[in-house]
């Protein structure tokens, strides 16, 4: 019995359960996968107790994603180049840390209408938090030639941007429809648009129609960027199969298989948002 799970603080309304339970189900593999409660102060002791008890590993969200470093062995370079990790691989006493947000980020995008090729042109990113970083960095890692980043608050973003280096231009939040010119993807990475949030207000006048839109938001499925966007003939791509994706290589390295994201497991794993 391989036993993994996810740690996080609060954790009761994660997905991540759903999701590897479908795929435990479907690939008929003897296991588990559980929503684990740690608070901050108990993290370390915590991660010995899921070793001892024979843990294959764990995701980790908020708030564990950067402070669960220092407990580790090993940790990749994209994640330290990140600042976060957010799977861990518990094997022969080690603990080995890495970051597959980018990578279902990019798997998400090529997923969708037509694919979706970074070097196509200038990538605007809205936010400057620790999503935006794992994004960022894919877009570069993909070829991006070039990186708009607004935030609200630009001096998170000048950080961000020194951090990554490349070719990162950081944007003031006013000048965000004024970036939109030329792009080959608008994604939104800040929780504006969020269910309980503040909208995103953004003019979409300046953005090409043949421009990808995404927005890693997925309570709503289809924010009002999306839905704004597609009105006018962008193609969209929703959040949902970024959490998808980035959960093929924990649940490869855990379980021994290597998963697939379907039209089956995407309707599996929606049925399970809180309305």
């Amino acid at each position: 019995m391989i036993k993994a799970g996810v740690i996080g603080w609060p954790i009761t309304h994660s997905l991540s359960p759903r999701l590897h339970g479908y795929w435990l189900d479907q690939y008929t593999i003897e296991g588990t996968y559980q929503a684990l409660p740690v608070q901050p102060e108990n993290l370390g002791a915590s991660l010995r107790e899921f070793q001892d008890a024979g843990y294959g590993g764990l995701n980790v969200t908020v708030p564990h994603k950067e402070t669960v470093m220092e407990f580790l062995h090993e940790v990749s370079a994209s994640a330290r180049r990140i600042g976060a990790v957010n799977t861990i691989v518990m094997q022969d006493g080690v603990l080995k840390g890495s970051n597959t947000d980018g990578f279902g980020f990019m798997e998400n995008l090529k997923s969708g209408p037509g694919g979706f090729d970074a070097s196509q042109g200038p990538a605007v990113v809205l936010g400057a938090g620790g999503a935006a970083r794992a994004i960022v960095a894919a877009l570069l890692d993909n070829g991006a030639p070039e990186v708009r980043l607004c935030n609200r608050s630009r001096g998170r973003a000048e950080t961000l941007a020194a951090d990554l280096g490349g070719p990162v231009g950081v944007w003031d939040w006013d000048e965000r429809a004024a970036a939109l010119e030329g792009a080959a993807l608008l994604v939104n990475t800040t929780t504006l648009g969020m269910r309980g949030n503040p909208p995103l207000e953004i003019p979409l006048e300046a953005l090409p129609t043949d421009t990808l839109v995404n927005d890693i938001v997925y309570a709503p499925l289809q924010t009002d960027l999306l839905v704004a966007a597609a009105r006018r003939g962008n193609p969209v791509v929703d959040g949902i199969g970024m959490l998808l994706h980035q959960a093929r290589p924990g649940f490869a390295a855990w379980f021994g298989v290597k998963p697939e994201v379907t039209a089956g497991l995407r309707a599996h794993v929606l049925a399970g948002l809180v309305p």
